[in-house]
This record gives C-alpha cells, structure tokens and sequence, in this order.
C-alpha cells in the first residue's frame, strides 16, 4: 500500500488522454498532446529509475506504458500538420529529389519533419554530390511567395509599423512564447547543475538521483535544442516576409513618387540618372531617376536610405540614413524583446538565491567597466567617423580611377592616380589601426570585468559573508554569473537597437507620406483628356524654389511636336515636367493616365540581348519587331552580329557604338504601345544619313502614325518640313515658331540639306560574323566547391607568417590559462574538505593554505588568473590587428597594380559595379571580419584538442568516446557544407539575375528570397543536430563520470572541459563554414591577382619624342579585340602626316 501511495498508478492520465483523443479524432499533429504524452515519458522514466528491482518486476506495466507512451509519441510525430484532405500537386515530396517546379514541402510536412528539418534531406543529398544549380531549389512555400504577401500587405491600412505587426502579429506571439520556453531552459541548467553536484557529494544518495538530474538536463537542453529550430524558422519567416513586403512597398513607392531634390525630406532612397538640361544646371543638384532608385534600392536592400544629391547639405549630413534592415532584423530577433528582461531578472533571482547579496559585488565590475568604456568609446567614435571620411574619400578616388581607367591609362597616368589611391589607402589602414586599439581596449575592459565579476563576488562570499566556495557552489554560480553579464549587457544594447529602429520607421514614414506623381495632376485636375496641355505652368524641381519652367501655354497635338533651344535652356525640364517630375508651383497641368514611351538623353540599356531591351515588357510580335528595327536603322547593324539581334549586350550597352545605344533605346520605345512618347535627344549620335532615315522611316511612318511625339533636339533642320509644331525653349520660357523659320542657334545645320555621295551609297560590305563577341560581359565566375586551400595561403602570406606564429602561441596560451583557471576553483571547492591536515604537495594549487584557514592566496590567485587572461586576450587581439594591417595593405596594393596594368579587354568585359565590388566591398572584409573569422578557428580548434587532453587525462575512455563524437559532428557538418555554399553563391546571382522594376520585382525578390530561405533551412537543419548531438554527449559524459565514481569536483571539472570540447565542436565546424563564406571575398580578390597583365613594352623612347615631325604608319595591320574573336580590321594600310588633321568617316 505504501509503494502505491508513493507511486499512484498512471491509468488516469492514460485514461483521459484516450477520451480526448475519442472526442476530438484530429486529423492534424495534436500539438497539446504531444506535450502531455512527454510529460508523462519524462516523469514514469524517473519514476522507473528510482524503483527497486523488486518493486519494478511488481510495476512491470509502468514499463509498458513507457513503451506505449513512446509510440504514442512517435504517431503523433508522423501525423501531418496540415489537413490531409487539401490539394497537393503543386507541393514537392518531403523525400524526393527536389523539383523546381514544385513548392517546397513546408507546405504540407509532418510533425516530424518540421521538427527535425529532415525535410531539407533531399537538397542536401544532391548538395553532397554535386554543385548546385537553381533548377534544383524547390519555390517558395506559399506563405513566402512575394506576390501573396504584396497584394495583402496593400490592403491593409494605416502607418507602415501597424501593417507589419498586422501581416506578421502571429509569428511575433509565438516568438515571443518561445523565447520566454529558451529563457527559462537555458537557466534551468545551473539549477539542475546544482542538484547534480550536490547528489554527488552526497554519499547517503543513491546513485539514481544523481542521474535524474543528468537525464533532466538532457531532457531541457532537448527542449532549448527544439526551442532554437522553432525560433529561427518563425523569426526568419516574419523577417524575410516584412522583408520582402518592405521591398515591394518601397518599389511600389519610389516608381510612383516624385523625385526629391537637395533640400528634401533626409529619408528619400538614393537615386542616380542622367544629366538633363535645366535652365540653372550650374547652381541645382540635378534630381536622378526613379528607375535608378528602384535599381539601388533592390541591391542594397538593408543597407541605409540616403537622399538623392551629390551634394551634400551641412543640416543633412548629421541624419542618420533610414535602413529596411535595421527595421526587419527585429522581427529577426523580435524574442530578444522578451528574452532579454526575463533573463536579466531571472538571473538575477537564482544568483541571489544561490550566493545572496554578495553577487552585488560582482554587477559593480560591470558597472565599472562599462563606466570607464563611456570616454573610450567617446573617442572611438570621434577616430571612427574620421575613419569612415577618409575610407569614402579612398571609395571615391577608387571610383573615379575605376571609371576613367581606359583614358587614364591612354593618357599614361595610371601610375600617377595609383600612388594617390595607395596615400589614401595608406591613411585608412592607419586609422583602421587606431580605432582597432581603442576597439581592442573596449574589449578587453569587458573581458576584464567578465572575469573579475566572479572574483568580486566570491570575494564578499567567502571573505565578508564567510561562506565556504563549495563545488556546488562555484561551478554553477560561474555559468549564472556569464548569464547575469550578458543580460546586463544586453539591455543597454537592446534599448539602442529599438531607438534605432524606432528612427529608421520615422523616416521610412517620411519617405511613404510623400507625393506621388500622378497625385499633383489628378488633383488639380480632375478631368481628363487624351492630350497634353500646359496652361502657364510654372515648374521647379521638387524640393527647391528656382524656377526651371517658368509660364508654360502649351498644347499638344497628335503628331510631332519639336523642342529646341540652346544648351541648358530646359528642354529635357519640359520633358521631366510632362513626365510629373517637377514640382508644378502655378497654372494648370493635364497628363493623361496613361503609359508614356521615354528615350532618356543618355541611352539606358539592359545587360542582356538587343531583342530584350527593344520588347523590354512587352509581348513579342514578329512583325511589328521587324518594323521597329527597319524604322530604327537596325537591320543592317544586326546582321553584322554574329547572333543578330539575340547578342548579349554589356551593362549600359558596352559593345555597342555610341549610335547604336541611341537606336535601340529609340526602338524600345517605338516597339512600346505607349499613345505618347517623350524623345530627349536621340539624333545626337547619329551621322547624317542614319539621322535622316530614323526621320523618315520612324517619326514620319506608320509606327508614329497617331501617336503624340515629342522630340527634343538641336538639329531642326531634319524635322522642321515634318513637325505639327516647334517649340523653342529660352531661359525657361517656351514660345512656339514658325516651322520655316529656325533659330539662330541653329541655323548653320540648315546647310545639311542632303547625305553627301559617300552617305548615299549603300553600306551593304559584308562583315565577320565573329566581329562581335557572342557576350559583351562575361559572367561572373561561380566556383564550385569549397575555397581553395592557396587562396587561404594567400591570406596568411599578405599578413606575415611570423605574425601568424606568434598568434597561434597566444591564443594557446590563453587557453592554457583558462583551463589552470578552472582547476584553480576545483581545488579551492575541495580545499574545504580538509581544513586542517594538509599533504604533501602533489599537483597544481596543492600548497596553498586551507581556505577556512586563510582565504587570501585562493582569492589573490583567482584574480591573478583572470588578469592574466585578460592580458593575453589583449594581447592577441593587438596580434591580429597587425596581421590585417599587413595583409589589407599588400593584398590592396597587389589589386591595385594588376588592375592597373591589365589588358583593355578585362575592361571590356568586366562590368564597372563587379570591379568597384571587388575593390570596396570585397577588400572590405578582407580589413574587417576574415580577421575575426581567422582568429576564431584557431582558438577553437586549440580549445578542442586541450579539451580532449584534459578529459582523456581523466576518463581515459573517453578518447574512444570523444573520436565517435567528432566522427559524427564531421560527417554531419560534411553533408551541410556543400549544399550551404551553392545556396550563398546562388543567392548571390539569383540576386542579381534581372532587372529592377515594379513590374518584375516580386519574380526577383522571390529568385533571392529562394535561396535565402532555404540557406537558413540549412542552418536549422544542422543546429537541430549539432544541438542534440551536444546534449546527449554531455548526458552520456556525465553517466561516465557517475559510474566510474569520478569525485565531484573532477565532475565538474570535466564537465566544464566536456562543455569545451563539444562547444568548440560545434563551433568550430560552423565557424569554418562561415570562414569559407567570407572567404569567398578573398578568392575574389585573390583572382584579381592573377589578371592577365599588358606587355610592358621594350621600346623606350627618347626624351624628344613625342615631336611634330613623327608621322603614324600603319602597313597591312589587322586588329581584333581579343584573341578568340575574329578582326574588327583586317589588312588596313595609311599614313597620316606630322602635324596635319585627319577625319575619320563612316557610318555608324
């Protein structure tokens, strides 16, 4: 009777489990019971543990109902979490080979297979064997997909704040439970700590008790293991879809707004365009494009908004940029909000309750060291911003020289613009020193303060309260007081990142609650009408007060309408004006609402092939095609391709002529449907006979035939018989002529009445079809597999193998400190348990006094220890900065010496943004975080081998152990890793795989979020394991110690060292991971390295040369503009005489 009052019979729980189960019959993963059926295993588990054998062949059944609460468990987990009666076709298989075609199986997956990740098995299965291409990837989950979330993000209503707690309120409360379920597992592991030390010492305990604090352990540790897999993929999914409805909704926005000039609203995104004609050009900061804006906005989304100006006003330069990053990475760490506080209070509480008010002692270290941090970081900020001033100073001479290499090089002035780049570059690696310094003590006062935290309070603990520092004591008081730093750390940091958000939503409000466009029209006119009509207009661009356009009368009508005027009198203004560009400050404007063809004065094309940029959105009809490129002037050019109109053409239309970009600009927007076409001077490049067949082949053909056309142009006298109007802009005023009279301006072309003989000719010579290359810019090259083993050898030679030597001996010694650290407090823990008797001296710490008796060399000695630790961490950390210094500083001289000297065609085929990425972005973390990365992996990897040591020197069973356990973290990070970097490399082209407008933005940003999302899945995938993996260690550890009657003390000790060398495991392999990443920049610059490099040259002229009297000579000379492609000019033959001029003719 007693054994069952002590143990009540568990049919009642069992009972009602199966009545619920009868009653709600689910369909679905009962998620509720699930945890009552846990609860229940984890409790009649310890139950059996405490059972004698007699007593547990009397309770045979609670054996049985472990067993059948197992498999109730291991149904419900293989039940599904979505109705089994819902359509999935559309849905890939949880264990097939991905298909591209199908959504991911998040959208019907079981219990199970959420929990585990196990869904991701298939992708990293051909991840393993082979690189990863994008047709591999499943689509995105419904719930990620971007035209879901943009088109229910547009419906909701009020601030931009409101409607993303609305779209995303769900995932915020279930973060917010979970990171209240992470906080309190992860302090339950000191408590549990406790006990286990405490049934050890304990020799009246029965051993059982002892492992049911072990298996508790194991049993949180397993809950805070499925906690973090719940939290990042609920946290990742508010972030990557605030994310992406912030992208859509700033598009939508900045395709629809007004441009802002230089004394706008501070949070406009930053834009960039081409220079148009303005009646004041000289004195305004010229507004740039939207589709620029939209263009930047998509690259560096996250990154910080800034207004549109390249000059920069003093009342602006003090705000801080707005950033959609800053915003969406709190729905990221959203549980943070909640975390943080609890964490802070709880351990507050179980510190006090374990040492009392003594732990005081200790929060006034930290206190004290963030005190003396508030000047240092005073001045660390005052050398950062210098910093930041001459590193854009450095970014805009590297920008310049990228931009003007060809004729600085033409010009021989390389030389010259490099040592300029290298004396600023030389100054940035020197303030990059100093504020590494003062970065460095920063850090080192923290470092100092963790480690005298625990010093302070065992000092008033055992030396004022005169309590004895038990092993029970210190070993769990040591993990409570790392829990009680960080969260006092925490905070402060916590309450900035939430002021900085809070501003960041400020002033993407502004930006949100700005006009658009269309809005000043519709507004002031209601009516609309199917024509342009200007009624003394007067029009500035938005965000100044001079006036550009001053009283504009004009109409319309169908047909070709002619602005001309002199240089900067405003004619592109009047096109940006009709646009809804420009501020309209009187009079009355109508704009239809409807599409508007636009060909900008300089020419914007697409990286990709003649016959995508001329369709640009438009369907594709056959012979309206074939009528555009007719109209155009483009047939004949065409045909000299080598894949006619399919030739990929490079960024902005690298490869093709001056004219040509102006044609195939002018055919988009001929091909357009659009009834009104805006032209801003697309007969400027053209040689007279092309010019005259664009007029009469396209502005006097059927492809114009009931269309407004407006065309802005200097040469008046090719158009004038053919104009319904002229319109003549002077100072900013328009006036309409008389089509036979032209302006003064512009008379001398009326001479060019007619094509000379030459120009009449038919240019029907035949040219190499390998004249042009079948892509004008190659592909960024994507390697496959991990970084190459001579790309890290690169890195450790730029910064000095001694330098490396003398780290690597740092950071061992640091850890050998670390370690005397923790049999240090071992010994003074069992210390007590002799006061009085001591024996001879025979290890580490053995002479020292009985601390009852004399407690002043135990706390003299700790502190010594985490002083010198402290030291040596300071030390390594100066160690490294010396290191990037050495290597930032060949490597960028290195770069910079062979971009310099490299061949004309890497310029050709080398776009100007992947050149600048390399040398800002990608040498950026060479300077920044490759240092940190590199200075992890030793220290981890020099943790892990000491750890072992120390274990096997204890458990000598242990290496047997400790081999399976490393065995198993290898293979498992071995199968991630592949699969991890083809996802990054693919984010990074599927990032920039298109172009960036309105209209395509949701396929982009879901081509990126794809990866993205999946990469992350990964994470989880691998911490799901790597987690539990290092709970049942440290569970199976603990039972060895238990069973081999190690002494408490030893436990603990070796227990810390196991935490060390499962930890750093795991770290270690995830932090190689994250090296191959970054390193990935160094591979990058490390290619530039090796660029092919121009013959220097054996000719050395004399001082005279060159002189008047020199002619130039060619015989037979054949040219081509790379090896593999064939001549441009074949066999060409001339001489032109010293000191004479010489015209180049041709047609275009």
């Amino acid at each position: 009777m007693a054994d069952q009052t002590v143990f009540p019979p568990s049919t009642q729980p069992n009972a009602l489990l199966l009545l619920l189960v009868a009653i709600d019959r689910p369909a679905t993963a009962p998620i509720g019971l699930l945890t009552i059926l846990s609860g229940l295993l984890l409790s009649q588990i310890i139950l059996l543990l405490h059972l004698s054998q007699s007593l547990f062949l009397y309770n045979l059944h609670r054996a049985g109902e472990v067993v059948v609460a197992l498999i109730s468990i291991c149904l419900i987990l293989c039940m599904p979490l979505r109705d089994p009666s819902l359509p999935n076709d559309y849905i890939g298989p949880a264990y097939d080979k991905p298909p591209h075609l199908l959504r991911s199986p998040e959208d019907n997956l079981t219990l199970w297979q959420f929990m585990s990740v196990s869904w991701m098995s298939p992708l990293i299965s051909v991840g393993s064997t082979r690189q990863l291409n994008s047709e591999d990837v499943w689509q995105l989950s419904f719930q990620f997909q971007h035209r879901v979330l943009h088109e229910k993000f547009r419906e909701l209503g009020g601030s931009v704040v409101r409607r993303l707690l609305s779209a995303n309120g769900l995932d915020l409360l279930i973060l917010l439970c979970l990171g209240i379920l992470e906080a309190l597992s992860n302090f339950a592991g000191p408590v549990l700590l406790q006990q286990l030390l405490r049934s050890m010492e304990d020799t009246l305990a029965p051993r059982s008790r002892a492992i049911t604090f072990a298996l508790l352990s194991l049993s949180v540790r397993l809950v805070a293991c499925q906690s973090s897999v719940f939290s990042l993929w609920y946290s990742r999914r508010s972030y990557e879809r605030s994310r992406g409805e912030m992208i859509t909704m700033l598009y939508e926005k900045t395709l629809t707004r007004k441009i802002i000039g230089e004394t706008a609203l501070p949070s406009v995104p930053s834009t960039s365009g081409n220079e148009s004609d303005s009646a004041d050009s000289r004195t305004l900061t010229k507004p740039q494009t939207s589709l620029r804006a939209a263009a930047k906005a998509l690259r560096k989304f996250g990154q910080h908004f800034t207004r549109a100006s390249w000059k920069r006003v003093p009342s602006e330069a003090e705000k801080q940029p707005a950033s959609i990053g800053m915003m969406c990475t709190k729905f990221w760490e959203f549980q943070t909000i909640i975390r943080v506080p609890l964490s802070l209070v709880l351990s507050i509480v179980l510190v006090w309750k374990l040492i009392g008010w003594p732990c005081l002692f200790g929060v006034v270290t930290v206190i004290v060291a963030q005190s003396v941090n508030v000047p240092i970081t005073r001045i660390l900020l005052r050398y950062e911003r210098e910093r930041r001033r001459v590193t854009d100073g450095k970014l805009q001479k590297v920008t310049q020289y990228v931009g003007a290499i060809r004729h600085l090089r033409w010009y021989g002035w390389e030389d010259f613009w490099q040592e300029r780049i290298m004396q600023a570059r030389q100054q940035e690696l020197r303030l990059f020193v100093v504020t590494a310094l003062w970065r460095n003590m920063i850090n080192v006062a923290n470092y100092l303060a963790s480690g005298l935290f625990p010093v302070a309070a065992f000092y008033a603990y055992t030396a004022l309260a005169g309590q004895p520092l038990r092993i029970d004591v210190a070993f769990p008081a040591l993990q409570l007081f790392a829990m009680l730093e960080n969260s006092l750390r925490a905070v402060p940091n916590l309450i900035t990142v939430l002021l900085n958000a809070n501003i960041a939503v400020g002033r993407i409000e502004e930006f949100m609650n700005e006009p658009d466009k269309d809005d000043a029209f519709s507004k002031a006119n209601p009516w609309r009408r199917p024509k342009l009509l200007l009624q003394d207009a007067t029009f500035v661009w938005p965000g100044t007060t001079h006036y550009v356009l001053r009283n504009i009368s004009l109409d319309f009508p169908v047909g070709l309408t002619v602005i001309c005027g002199k240089v900067a009198a405003g004619k592109s203004a009047l096109l940006q004006a009709l646009l809804g560009e420009l501020e309209r400050r009187g009079g009355d404007a109508v704009l239809p609402d409807d599409v508007v063809g636009y060909c900008a004065q300089t020419p914007w094309l697409q990286s990709m092939s003649i016959r995508e940029n001329i369709v640009f959105i438009s369907p594709y009809e056959e012979n309206r095609y074939r009528q555009v490129l007719e109209a155009c002037a483009l047939t004949q050019d065409l045909a000299t391709f080598k894949h006619g109109d399919l030739s990929n053409i490079g960024e902005n239309g690298i490869g093709l002529s001056g004219g040509q970009k102006a044609r195939v600009a002018l055919a988009r927007a001929i091909y357009s449907r659009a009834k009104i076409l805006f032209l801003d001077d697309p007969l400027s490049a053209l040689d007279h006979q092309t010019a005259e067949t664009i007029v009469s082949k396209c502005l006097c053909g059927p492809l114009t035939e009931g269309r407004t056309v407006i065309l802005v142009t200097h040469r008046t006298a090719l158009v004038r018989n053919v104009a319904q109007q002229v319109v003549e802009i002077s100072m900013g005023n328009a006036r309409v002529i008389d089509k036979g009279t032209l302006p003064i301006s512009e008379a001398s072309e009326a001479t060019l009445t007619g094509p000379t003989d030459e120009a009449k000719q038919d240019e029907t010579e035949a040219v190499d079809e390998g004249a042009v290359p079948e892509k004008f810019i190659e592909e960024e090259k994507r390697v496959h597999g991990g970084v190459k083993a001579a790309v890290y050898w690169e890195y450790v030679k730029a910064g000095k193998l001694k330098w490396w030597a003398v780290l690597i001996l740092t950071l061992a010694l640091h850890r050998l400190v670390g370690l005397g650290e923790t049999w240090f407090l071992k010994k003074w823990g069992e210390a007590y348990d002799r006061p009085v008797e001591r024996v001879a001296a025979s290890g580490f710490f053995d002479d020292l006094p009985s601390p009852e008796i004399n407690i002043r060399p135990w706390l003299l000695g700790f502190a010594s220890l985490a002083v010198i630790q402290a030291a040596v961490f300071f030390v390594s950390l100066c160690i490294m900065v010396v290191i990037v210094y050495y290597a930032g500083r060949q490597m960028f001289r290195d770069v910079m010496e062979r971009v310099s000297h490299a061949t004309f065609r890497f310029y050709d085929v080398t776009p100007v943004g992947r050149l600048m990425n390399r040398l800002t972005s990608d040498i950026g973390t060479v300077d920044g975080n490759i240092s940190l990365q590199f200075q992890n992996v030793a220290f981890l990897a020099i943790t892990w081998i000491s750890s072992i040591v120390v274990i096997a020197s204890v458990t000598p069973v242990f290496l047997l152990f400790s081999f399976a356990l490393t065995t198993t973290f290898v293979v498992i990070f071995l199968r991630f890793l592949p699969t991890s970097q083809s996802l990054r490399r693919l984010e990074v082209l599927a990032f920039r795989a298109q172009s960036s407008f309105q209209d395509r933005i949701i396929t982009v940003t879901d081509a990126f979020q794809q990866m993205d999302h999946f990469y992350w899945s990964l994470q989880a995938w691998l911490m799901y394991r790597f987690d539990a993996l290092s709970a049942s260690s440290t569970f199976l550890l603990t039972l060895l110690a238990l069973y081999r009657g190690v002494s408490p003390g030893l436990t603990a000790f070796v227990l810390v060292a196991a935490s060390g060398f499962v930890d750093s495991t795991h770290a270690l392999c995830k932090q190689y991971g994250q090296l191959q990443m970054d390193f990935v920049s160094v591979e990058r610059v490390v290619e530039l390295l090796h660029l092919e490099q121009e013959p220097a040259g054996s000719i050395h002229p004399p001082a005279w040369w060159p002189s008047y009297h020199g002619e130039i000579v060619f015989e037979n000379v054949t040219i081509r503009y790379a090896p593999h492609l064939s001549p441009s000019l074949t066999r060409i033959s001339f001489r032109i005489p010293a000191g004479s001029m010489t015209a180049l003719l041709g047609r275009t």
